[in-house]
């Protein structure tokens, strides 16, 4: 892969880790993003399975994601009165999967982990406040993809564009020739993340999770830094047709008139979510986004590839991280495997990757019934069912019951690269 060169679009976790990978195997990487600068705020997530795997073999991530890690120790439901039905407690042990991740880590600090990786490589190049105003491509591999950038950068000619910018991609849209919402398939869920500036555990880090009738779903958990983080989820039954339409005209509106449907929709719902909403409004932090899958018949078309988000939005599984980062590595060691045949390491990056999609976007039943059952009925039935996990012990085989994510890291061997050891 010598002298490929190679434009990466977004520098959250599949950008910076896909520019990773393929720098190591010899390309020019260039990585735009269209925020002026690294965005740091989101929620939280785990590093699981095949994405441990990958992350082990990108030299000091590991150490990186231990020191900004949420260090979590157990979660619970509890009660309108904040009591809690039991307490689910890590297992202290990196090889074995389980409901709490070893590696749970701020969205924002793991992009910055990411970045601090790759900025002083001196093969790979980030422009920030910048994105695509248009590519052509000619109707076969033989020809580079001319680019052309909307904020001043000079138009080029690359060997490859890979799309990493999120599940309403619009490298996608360009590629594809569709609307940013073609090939997404909506969970009828959506999700809200934002920070208190102060402790509401009291020191703990066992984190309150909270379900009021309607599928809403509140939690709240210690932040390293010494404040809270706060998560708002609404699930709607997959029987009401476009159920997050209102949320989507809302967000096209901005901000203000986002957190203002949100607190609405929660307003009321017992604990402390009217506390938690009053905070929210004044939230500096504040971002919410639609809980999506994305699902594409392919993965490339000429010489534009997508990877992450943009290419198998996970939604809920909790895979997301861990198809990013193996996406990343698959697309990099397929295209070094095939020196010289840019459409046989294409193929080989989906051929790789496509039975771990599958497997990480299926749902099972019980996700939406374990964060957020529609009735009361439904939520004292969850949390009786909960208390008995927690007082057994037997976690571990319920989460087996949660998706792939929740699996053995044997379960998703990488493939073998020889340039890589």
């Amino acid at each position: 892969m010598s002298g490929l060169k190679v434009l990466v679009v977004g520098a959250s976790i599949a950008g910076p880790a896909t520019a990773y990978w393929l720098a190591k195997a010899g390309a020019r990487v260039t990585v735009i993003e269209r925020f002026p600068r690294l965005r740091t705020g989101g929620q939280a997530v785990d590093i699981r399975t095949a994405g441990v795997s990958v992350m082990r073999k990108m030299t000091g991530m590991e150490a990186q994601v231990r020191a900004k890690s949420m260090q979590e120790e157990g979660v619970s439901f509890v009660r309108d009165d904040g009591r809690p039905y039991g307490v689910i407690r890590a297992t202290g042990n990196p090889e074995q999967q389980s409901i709490i991740s070893e590696y749970e880590i701020l969205r924002g600090n793991l992009s910055q982990v990411l970045f601090d990786l790759t900025q002083n490589n001196d093969k790979i190049e980030y422009i920030f406040n910048e994105q695509i105003a248009s590519m052509q491509q000619s109707t076969s591999l033989s020809g580079p993809v001319t680019v052309e950038f909307l904020n001043g950068t000079k138009t080029s000619d690359f060997d490859l564009v890979v799309a990493c910018d999120g599940a309403t991609s619009r490298t996608r849209a360009m590629a594809l020739e569709c609307g940013v919402r073609d090939h997404i398939v909506p969970t009828n869920s959506w999700t809200a993340y934002f920070s208190i500036k102060q402790d509401l555990l009291h020191g703990s880090k066992i984190g309150q999770g909270y379900s009021a009738p309607g599928g809403r779903f509140a939690s709240i958990s210690a932040d390293p830094a010494g404040a809270t983080r706060v998560m708002l989820m609404a699930i709607f039954p997959p029987s009401v047709t476009d159920a997050t339409l209102p949320f989507r005209e809302a967000s096209t509106q901005g901000d203000d008139a986002l957190r203002t449907y949100i607190a609405t929709h929660f307003r009321g719902a017992g604990w402390r979510t009217d506390t938690l909403l009053d905070a929210m409004l004044l939230a500096d932090d504040f971002y919410a986004s639609e809980i999506v899958q994305v699902k594409l018949p392919h993965l490339h078309k000429g010489r534009i590839v997508l990877v992450g988000d943009a290419a198998f939005a996970a939604g809920p599984t909790g895979g997301g991280t861990s198809l990013a980062l193996g996406g990343a590595y698959m697309l990099a060691g397929e295209l070094a495997s095939h020196p010289g045949d840019l459409e046989a390491g294409l193929k080989g990056y989906e051929m790789q990757i496509r039975p771990v999609v599958k497997e990480f976007q299926k749902i099972p039943p019980l996700v939406s019934s374990v964060l957020a059952p529609q009735t009361v009925w439904g939520i004292g039935i969850r949390n009786w069912v909960f208390a008995i996990i927690a007082w057994t012990g037997v976690a571990e085989a319920a989460q087996k019951y949660l998706g792939a994510a929740f699996t053995s890291s044997g379960n998703f061997p990488l493939p073998g690269y020889g340039w890589v050891e």
